[in-house]
């Protein structure tokens, strides 16, 4: 059977690795079957994640809004998750999304990592691979916002070489920004070529 293009760039998109602590980690594509997980993911944020994350520590993210964010159109928006398999059940620790901007050439991101899994390579791992697959689909720039005082997100992200600069509602909110190598765009090109070749006589 002949794989779709849509499959080929989602597969590609698919990786896992064991960071030093040993525990295997798989980051894919959310799925809509994905509900259950990510509402637990959600629910388990601690305070100061749910105000890092939302901007308010009283934000309610509701069933609606989830079902809505779980069912990716992977055209104009994406979402990595980041799980792995605890007492024979898939459990997510983190995700990634982008959503594409009106002017086509840009995107908006979001990351947020479990608390009890951050500070372990997980957010740089699910950025990176959102970072190329936002280039694979030729989306020039990568843009968030940031609270003033997330101290160590704001350096993490100059870590992955964002710039930093004055959002446009305030000193207390930082708007990071990174243009995107087309490098990034070939390079996962290549794969998605190699995976639609793939079988083919």
């Amino acid at each position: 059977m002949t794989s779709k293009p849509e499959d080929d760039y989602l597969a590609a998109l698919t990786s896992a690795y064991s960071p030093i602590f040993g525990q295997a980690i798989s980051i894919r594509p959310m799925r809509p079957e994905d509900l259950d997980i990510e509402t637990e993911f959600v629910a388990a944020w601690s305070a100061e994640t749910r105000y890092n994350r939302l901007f308010s520590a009283g934000s309610y993210t509701s069933p609606e809004r989830l079902k809505k964010i779980t069912r990716i159109d992977y055209a104009r928006d994406m979402a990595l998750i980041a799980t792995l398999m605890l007492e024979d059940r898939e459990v997510q620790i983190g995700v990634a999304r982008y959503v594409l901007r009106e002017d086509g050439k840009s995107c908006e991101f979001a990351l947020a990592v479990a608390d009890a899994w951050q500070h372990r390579g997980i957010g740089r791992a699910l950025m990176r691979r959102l970072m190329d697959g936002a280039a694979a689909a030729g989306i020039e720039t990568m843009v968030g916002d940031i609270l003033a005082s997330n101290a160590p997100m704001l350096h993490f992200m100059r870590s992955l070489g964002f710039s930093v600069t004055s959002a446009d509602y305030g000193p207390e909110v930082q708007r990071v920004s990174k243009r995107l190598a087309p490098a990034a765009a070939d390079a996962a090109a290549a794969v998605s070529e190699r995976g639609t070749t793939a079988g083919k006589p």
